[in-house]
């Protein structure tokens, strides 16, 4: 049945169908609807009314809903067919979701083009050029034309399953238009919200007594991380492709290839894209860009400059965090004029004391900024800033409020007296100390403030991974007196959680279990769980591999930390007083005593699995797939996202993708969880 060129057809009485007919008329109405779909979505060029589109879409349900086996997962009655999902899962990426260089001047640009010049040994590269959006970056997967899975960035490995609300969007097709797709497709996509649209729904909001969203990225975000689908579809939401990661059938030499297939597959990519063959013509684009940005429907906040070539971009690789062949063109930050009312004091984790502006609430690119980090007492006096003065906020990169500068031609009258820092800690009246541009409260863990913050950094995902225990419970937990150190949290009770606001009996199970699971973890992770000052988790980590126990490092001198590679005199003084201060050393007895255990790292030259790479597919049982990473590169092992020549190992989980069918093309050994546990077993006891 044609409902392509003929979608007003009259229809036979439900009752009067047969199996047979009801399933042709679904296979026509579903063919019919996702065309239309595409002359809406995708040309933006419909050829109907929305009357006869909903005419045909309410058909499908009634057949759908007559004869349920009929129903697909790919039909256009289950944008919003799914059940609510009990967690995100998480989800491998076919190919490493990395983030893009930032650069801020014309000049930086042209060191860009030289260097992808001389490395290339060309004198004139062509560029694929790019708006930049501000929106939620999805990896999402088709396999032979049918929606299989979409993901969150999330670390750029591995992200969050994010199907269930992303099948709410409707430019997204649930199968590409076309009659060859791809036999498996993983392409890169931008979910964001029009700013008609957030500007209607923030209206809805604000006239249903809802508290408004903050900004469209904001609002797309929330939703795709919703557990319910019904959320996400209430919400006008977009997308655009701009990237393949993977595929399998077509081949592909250059960027704007991969993009002319993603249209043809009825993926939208953005009509603003553009070639570039000089860096003027990058410069030309930019400024057009940044002309045209408040007419845009949607948020930018600059364009990305990208090598077309593909096979130049394998030879130029990849640094750890992002390509070499791409950077991003930042616009320069949006900027409002308001009052600074006053200058308080802030007092961080580390004993850090921050001068922070109140600020008159004043809209800068859709963010209402009330306060604004000033950073150190030396900026605040550079800048000549007093309660009262009139002053330009910006948006660092359209994120971070930031005071850029007095208004002196604002001024009137009198100005206040200087700010100057307090002499005592305003949390918990320690003096304070200075060293350098810094003020600091040396109280540590005698002070409310640092122990918030400690807490807060111990849970958080990279460190101890406690899940559930957010801001809000923290200082709770701190204002009652309940946590005084890290270790107190593992001897909280349900009843204990149970006392805090907006805990039931279910929520305090929870987040109890969740403490007391996280009893056990690698040193380097331990390490930067801990907090230290100047030990992010490159140094934890470095300092795990160099001492392999915590007795070890506990023991160091200065000169031995110094002896570190990579550790400067500055890092090795901040150990060596974090692990001699006898604060310090009772809340690491007493994490010892409540049971928290500290896996040794073993030395490089020890590790029985060195030079072998593991790819893993599916869900484990015994662990999740990030779980099981870090336990083979403990063993000296690469975890790999996705199957080439060099794995030697695939280990196979339950529903496993088609990473399995590449292992098998490629004679790469499978393991089984069972059998991988065995191994790993092995491995770890020196077997």
């Amino acid at each position: 049945m044609d409902f392509k060129n003929h979608p007003d057809t009259d229809f036979r009485p439900l009752d009067s169908l047969s199996r047979a007919r009801a399933q042709e008329e679904a296979e026509g109405l579903r063919e019919g609807i996702r065309y239309h779909d595409y002359r809406y979505y995708v040309l933006d060029d419909p050829v109907i009314s929305d009357r006869v589109y909903d005419r045909l879409l309410r058909r499908l349900k009634d057949i759908e809903e007559r004869f349920p086996a009929l129903r697909r997962a790919d039909s256009p009655t289950q944008r919003v067919g799914a059940e609510p999902v009990s967690e995100l899962e998480n989800v491998d990426h076919a190919g490493p979701m990395l983030s893009l260089e930032a650069v801020f001047e014309e000049g930086e640009v042209a060191h860009f083009d030289s260097s992808m010049r001389r490395q290339s040994g060309r004198d004139r590269i062509l560029y694929d050029l790019e708006p930049k959006f501000d929106g939620l970056s999805v990896e999402v997967v088709y396999a032979d034309g049918a929606l299989r899975y979409g993901a969150t960035r999330g670390n750029g490995r591995v992200g969050e399953n994010i199907t269930h609300n992303l099948r709410t969007i409707g430019p997204l097709p649930l199968r590409l238009y076309t009659e060859r797709p791809p036999a498996y497709l993983s392409a890169r996509a931008e979910v964001f919200m029009r700013r008609g649209d957030f500007q209607a729904l923030n209206r809805r909001r604000i006239e249903q007594g809802r508290e408004p969203f903050a900004n469209p990225r904001n609002a797309a975000a929330g939703a795709m991380r919703q557990y319910d689908p019904r959320y996400a579809a209430e919400l006008p939401m977009d997308i655009y492709f701009y990237e393949v990661l993977a595929v399998e059938g077509p081949s592909f030499g250059h960027h704007a290839e991969e993009l002319e297939a993603l249209d043809g597959w009825g993926l939208k990519t953005n009509p603003e894209n553009a070639m570039a063959r000089s860096v003027e013509d990058i410069q030309a684009y930019h400024e057009r860009m940044e002309q045209r940005r408040e007419d845009l429907p949607y948020e930018i906040d600059g364009v990305v400059v990208k090598v077309d070539d593909l096979e130049l971009r394998d030879r130029l690789g990849v640094r750890a965090a992002n390509p070499r062949w791409a950077v991003a063109w930042k616009f320069p930050p949006r900027q409002e004029v308001t009052s600074l009312t006053d200058i308080v004091v802030q007092v961080g984790r580390t004993g850090i004391l921050t001068p922070v502006a109140l600020l008159e609430p004043v809209e800068v690119s859709g963010v209402t900024v009330s306060r604004a980090s000033l950073h150190n007492a030396d900026e605040v006096r550079r800048k000549d800033l007093r309660p009262g003065d009139r002053v330009r906020v910006a948006r660092a990169g359209d994120v971070i409020p930031q005071v850029e500068e007095r208004v002196t031609e604002a001024d009137a009258g009198g100005r206040a007296e200087p700010f100057a820092m307090p002499e005592r800690c305003p949390a918990c009246g320690t003096p304070v100390v200075r060293e350098g541009a810094y003020f600091l409260c040396p109280a540590g863990l005698a002070c409310p403030p640092q122990v918030a913050g400690r807490i807060m950094h111990y849970a958080s995902r990279n460190a101890m991974d406690i899940d559930q225990l957010g801001e809000k419970t923290v200082q709770q937990l701190v204002d009652r007196g309940l946590v005084r150190n890290l270790a107190d949290l593992y001897h909280l009770g349900r009843e204990d959680l149970l006392e805090l606001d907006g805990f039931a009996e279910k929520s305090a199970i929870q987040l109890h279990d969740s403490i007391q699971g996280a009893n056990e973890a690698d040193l380097g992770r331990f390490l930067y769980a801990l907090g230290i000052p100047h030990a992010g988790r490159k140094v934890s980590a470095q300092l795990a591999e160099s001492f392999g126990s915590l007795d070890a490092l506990e023991a160091a001198d200065r000169e031995a930390l110094a002896a570190v590679p990579g550790i400067g005199p500055e890092i090795a003084d901040s150990v060596a007083h974090f692990f001699a201060d006898p604060t310090n050393r009772k809340v690491l007895r007493g994490l010892r005593e409540a049971g928290v255990r500290v896996r040794e790292t073993v030395a490089p030259d020890r590790r029985p699995l060195a030079g072998k790479t593991f790819v893993f597919t599916g869900s484990l049982d015994g662990s999740s797939r990030e779980e099981a990473r870090e336990r083979v590169e403990r063993l000296g092992a690469r975890a790999a996202s996705s199957v080439s020549g060099n794995t030697d190992y695939l280990v196979l989980g339950a529903d496993p993708g088609s990473k399995l069918d590449q292992a098998r093309e490629a004679g790469v050994a499978i393991l089984e969880e069972d059998e991988f546990e065995r191994l790993v077993a092995d491995a770890e006891s020196g077997g």
